[in-house]
């Protein structure tokens, strides 16, 4: 867990590594509960975009598949990538529903609903890992994770802006491009033989 602090206002910031991503998915209660996470953690939305999500909002493109966010932070639309497999999810739920195809995938309609499965799923990970950096995790955490693995794949921050729907590169790399994941982390210390 990768867990720094930072100003009082916004409390403790928190990154997960690929493998702690796994564990908050594979804790989740039901399919939903993993479908909300990996779209944090795994597609970079927002909370309420998180909500807003259709199965008509993931398409393949010629880029790869994407959820389409069409009304983002200032009601802005973004195409951003989705990993195959929680695109697959969300299109087997949108397959088997009676619902048309525009209604959200998500059951639940609040943030606060997600930010209680999202308490629930952390208070469990910090028992069973004996893990206090787990009490700290937020929505948003979700998405900086999102935003820190492709920093540490070295994905272009102009592209990243882009798809995390951010209004301009300074606010993006004030909050985002600081941070550095464990891998990033162990690539620095290897080239100090003394750490």
């Amino acid at each position: 867990m990768n867990l720094r602090p930072h100003d009082e206002q916004d409390g403790k910031k928190v990154w997960l590594s690929e493998s702690e991503v796994s564990k908050l998915e594979a804790i989740a209660s039901d399919t939903e509960q993993t479908i909300a996470f990996g779209l944090g953690a795994r597609s970079g939305l927002r909370s309420k975009e998180i909500l807003d999500v259709a199965p008509q909002d993931v398409v393949e493109t010629d880029a790869g598949w994407v959820v389409r966010v069409w009304e983002g932070k200032g009601d802005k639309f973004r195409e951003t990538p989705i990993p195959s497999d929680l695109a697959m999810r969300i299109e087997t739920i949108g397959d088997m529903r009676d619902a048309a195809g525009d209604e959200p995938v998500l059951s639940i309609e609040s943030t606060r609903s997600l930010r209680r499965w999202l308490q629930d799923a952390r208070e469990q990970l910090a028992d069973q890992e004996d893990e206090r950096g787990w009490e700290f995790l937020s929505t948003h955490d979700l998405r900086r994770t999102w935003a820190s693995s492709l920093a540490d794949a070295e994905v272009d921050p102009l592209l990243v802006l882009d798809w995390g729907g951010w209004e301009d590169l300074e606010t993006f790399l004030d909050h985002y491009n600081g941070t550095y994941s464990p891998a990033a982390q162990r690539r620095a210390r290897q080239k100090v033989e003394w750490l």
